[in-house]
């Protein structure tokens, strides 16, 4: 195998910011299915723009940056930072476009007929018109601070994503009349929907806080004639962009001086329709943007606020019904985790089984007086006060404990310096990352003095050690005392914490280190096994694919006969399909109710299968910036509960699996008649309520796997 691939010609890749975009319409088609419950569609509908505010933060922002540096760089695809941007633009519009329609035209008049009202303030009751006044004048007039913009008043800094309204004034002085602007920027403190009182059990209205202040604007402004007001918000870089960007040579020089610079500056405006021309171009001439940075916006401006309605108290049928995860098999009745996995190893699979089970398994080496230390990486937890507090606990009964912490996660919370704080009070070790790298990896090592050795207990995840997400994010863990694991898992402990080179794993794939290299001597055994005529069948789930030497490996398989399955839940910039070099590469993704999370990887290996998991997706980012840790699944019993239950109910999905064609697209699978529906994500919810799960048999005649029969597939496709 060389150690150089030759590089990949642009058209036989796909653009990654364009591929993020695809993704996010597959959320937003959740938030567009008459078949899913309203208020999961409703929550879909918010993830859509949640995502999209991030993207702009971020990607947009980066784009942005590449054109200031005037260094012109062309992505892998091809494509300039200014064309990648005006096709972001584009498809962006679209996108933003169809959501609103959505919400007009399907998600309110479905919402309205269940009893929860957007209210225009001439549909109010009196009673009700007299409680918005006294709840402004009580709760909103006192924190709001009109802002006049004139030669004396210069145009403020707007936070990033506030609510914001321009109001066009009227003012009479003497004999002369001018008109003038001013904003009003809603403080956060402020909810975006004003909840009504309730009259009866069918009807809950809302009023959107932009339409409350606009309503009450002249109380503001005495004395002037309001003309027209106008709701908008700026979206800001987010500073996210430079850490883990695939940029180097003289791009790279230059974008951090750039980035010291361009810290906080606008990247998107949205204005509300019906706004002047003459108002939007002064917004965007105040914000440094120009017309294509301009979303016109017909709805209500930042929709993410709608979440607050999936929260309130509305009636069951509007939800999934609600999924109560058991404990794992394993741990079923048990008092001593302990014992449980001396005697093997234990798999566990969120949400659909409890992640209840990490914490219980943290807390009991907490309590335990035989266990001396307790080593855990900790990213995106949220400050879990379980979490937090075993670990305390734990020092306070005298065990060593050390915290290895990443607070640069995306979107980490305001409060994400404070958990860590009251570590380092409690008397834990806290490390806080490495330079240049981010701590991705999720492990726990838990060290204990059992009757006959000192043993080292493993947890390692492929998500993160939050007990909120893990209601909502598919990802699978392993909990082992193999000798092995625990030796690496020290290892890389010790490395992290201490001042020494990394030695190396025995078990473990560790980037950057040496989890690209490992993972491309994988590929190319399949690639040599399929030359000799020998089974040969990769299978792997992951959220993004983009490194440029994974995806030339896949391609080089691909041409050697090698089938290959991919379940990738956002970005691919793999192009499957073309005919000649990915023609055995299928690429599906799955959104659905849980987010899919869980790094998986099948390798056949001449019917000696072997399966890995972990924390890192196959994205250059993953294998150089990061510390990642990928590790084998031994137990045989493990292994055919992956393949029968994890990856071969992906891979015969026809309900919510959406397949990538070679122009970038995705499709929908359509069910051909005789043949069932078959929902992953609801056939997995049904195996947790009911008996222990199985491995798949050998011989059976649907498994998706190579050595099984393969039956014909149950779906045609459909362009969406």
């Amino acid at each position: 195998m060389s150690s150089e691939p030759p590089p990949i010609e642009p058209q036989y890749l796909l653009n990654r910011e364009l591929s993020w975009l695809e993704f996010n319409q597959r959320v937003l088609e959740q938030a567009l299915d008459p078949a899913t419950p309203l208020l999961e569609r409703l929550k879909f509908f918010c993830a859509f723009s949640a995502n999209l505010d991030e993207f702009f933060e971020v990607r947009v922002a980066g784009l942005k940056l590449q054109i200031e540096s005037t260094v012109v760089e062309r992505s892998p695809d091809g494509l300039t930072a200014t064309e990648t941007l005006q096709a972001v633009h584009r498809r962006a519009r679209q996108l933003v476009e169809r959501q609103y329609a959505c919400w007009r035209n399907d998600l309110r008049p479905q919402l309205a007929r269940h009893g929860i009202r957007f209210m225009r303030f001439a549909e109010l009751t009196g009673p009700e018109l007299a409680w918005v006044e006294a709840f402004y004048r009580a709760q909103i007039r006192p924190v709001l601070t009109p802002l006049g913009l004139d030669p004396a008043h210069p145009f403020p800094q707007l936070l990033n994503k506030s609510l914001n309204t321009v109001v066009q004034l009227e003012i009479t002085e003497g004999r002369q009349t001018q008109r003038r602007l001013a904003v009003v920027q809603v403080p956060r403190v402020l909810p975006r929907l004003v909840q009504l009182p309730r009259h009866n059990s069918k009807r809950q209205p809302y009023l959107f806080m932009g339409d409350v202040i606009g309503h009450y604007l002249a109380d503001l402004f005495p004395g002037t004639k309001i003309r027209g007001f106008w709701n908008f918000r700026v979206t800001r870089n987010a500073e996210l962009y430079a850490r883990e960007e695939e940029t180097s040579g003289p791009l790279k020089a230059v974008e951090s001086d750039l980035l010291a610079r361009r810290r906080g500056a606008a990247v998107r405006l949205e204005v509300e329709r019906g706004c002047p021309p003459e108002i939007r171009a002064s917004l965007l001439e105040n914000l440094g943007l120009k017309e294509p940075d301009l979303f016109v916006i017909n709805g209500p401006i930042n929709l993410i606020r709608l979440l607050a309605v999936t929260e309130g108290d509305h009636s069951p049928d509007l939800r999934e019904p609600p999924l109560v995860a058991p404990p794992p098999l394993a741990l079923r009745g048990e008092t001593n985790f302990f014992d449980v996995i001396r005697r093997g190893d234990v798999l566990l699979h969120h949400p659909y089984e409890n992640f209840g089970s990490v914490v219980d398994f943290l807390k009991q080496a907490a309590a335990d007086p035989d266990v001396l230390a307790i080593k855990q990486t900790l990213y995106r937890t949220g400050g879990d006060p379980q979490i937090v507090g075993a670990l305390m606990e734990a020092v306070q009964k005298g065990k060593q404990v050390a915290a290895v912490v990443e607070l640069k996660a995306p979107n980490q919370e305001t409060h994400g310096v404070l958990w860590p704080r009251r570590l380092e009070e409690a008397g834990v070790h806290v490390v806080y990352g490495l330079v240049g790298c981010k701590i991705h990896a999720n492990l726990c090592l838990v060290v204990r003095k059992d009757s006959d050795a000192i043993r080292r207990y493993v947890h390692l995840g492929t998500g993160f050690y939050n007990p909120e997400t893990a209601r909502s994010y598919v990802d699978i863990g392993l909990l082992t005392c193999r000798p092995e694991f625990g030796e690496d898992a020290a290892g890389l402990f010790n490395f992290l914490t201490g001042i020494c080179q990394f030695q190396g794993a025995k078990k473990f794939l560790v980037a950057p280190f040496q989890l690209q290299e490992r993972m491309l001597q994988l590929i190319a055994r399949e690639t040599q096994n399929a030359g000799k005529g020998l089974p040969a069948r990769i299978i792997a789930r992951m959220n993004s694919l983009s490194d440029l030497d994974i995806i030339a490996a896949l391609y080089d398989a691909s041409r050697a006969g090698v089938e290959i399955d991919l379940t990738v839940r956002g970005i691919c910039c793999l192009r499957p399909g073309v005919k000649g070099l990915s023609e055995r590469i299928t690429v599906r993704s799955i959104v659905d109710r849980f987010w899919e999370h869980s790094r998986i990887f099948y390798f056949e290996n001449a019917c000696q299968p072997e399966i890995w998991a972990g924390s890192a997706d196959w994205i250059s980012q993953s294998f150089h910036r990061r510390i990642e840790v990928v590790f084998p699944i031994d137990d045989g019993n493990l292994c055919e509960r992956i393949r029968g239950e994890l990856l071969e109910t992906a891979l015969r999905d026809n309900v919510k699996a959406r397949f990538l064609t070679s122009s970038g697209t995705y499709i929908s699978p359509r069910h051909t008649r005789g043949k069932v529906a078959y929902r992953s994500q609801s056939e997995l919810i049904k195996l947790s309520q009911g008996p222990s799960p199985r491995p798949a048999a050998a011989g059976k005649q649907d498994s998706a796997f190579p050595h099984f029969k393969l039956a014909p597939d149950p779906f045609t496709a459909k362009p969406i």
